[in-house]
C-alpha cells in the first residue's frame, strides 16, 4: 500500500512536471526598419526642438490675449465687486451648502458705522 502511494505521487509530479513549462527570454526584439540613422537623426532633432506635442498649456509659457472689453467697464466692474459685502459668500462654507437667508438680506452690513 505505501508502494502505491509513492507510485501515485510519482505519477502526479511526473505529469506536473511535463505540464508546467515555462516561457523562454527571445532577448530584445530586433527592428527592421528601411530607414538609415542618417535620415532619421534629423526628424529626431526636429520632433526634440518642436516639444511635447501633447502637452497642456502650463508648459507652454506666456500666451498672447486680446481683450475684447474695454478697461474702464472692467475697473467698474471690481470696484463694484470689491464692495459687495456679499461676494464673497460661497455656499460650500454653509450648512448643506445653502447660505442662511440672513445673510441673503439686503439690510444685512458687515461694517460698522460711527455713532455720533
Amino acid at each position: 500500500m505505501n508502494a502505491s502511494k509513492v507510485l501515485a505521487a510519482a505519477a502526479l509530479s511526473l505529469l506536473a512536471v511535463a505540464g508546467a513549462h515555462a516561457e523562454t527570454y527571445e532577448g530584445v526584439l530586433t527592428v527592421n526598419s528601411g530607414v538609415s540613422r542618417a535620415e532619421v537623426a534629423p526628424q529626431a532633432v526636429a520632433a526634440a526642438r518642436a516639444g511635447n506635442e501633447y502637452s497642456d498649456g502650463a508648459a507652454a509659457g506666456a500666451q498672447a490675449f486680446t481683450s475684447t472689453a474695454d478697461r474702464a467697464t472692467v475697473q467698474a466692474e471690481a470696484v463694484a465687486k470689491a464692495h459687495d459685502p456679499l461676494a464673497s459668500l460661497d455656499r460650500r462654507a454653509f450648512y448643506r451648502d445653502e447660505v442662511p437667508q440672513a445673510y441673503k438680506k439686503p439690510s444685512v452690513s458687515f461694517t460698522r458705522q460711527a455713532g455720533l
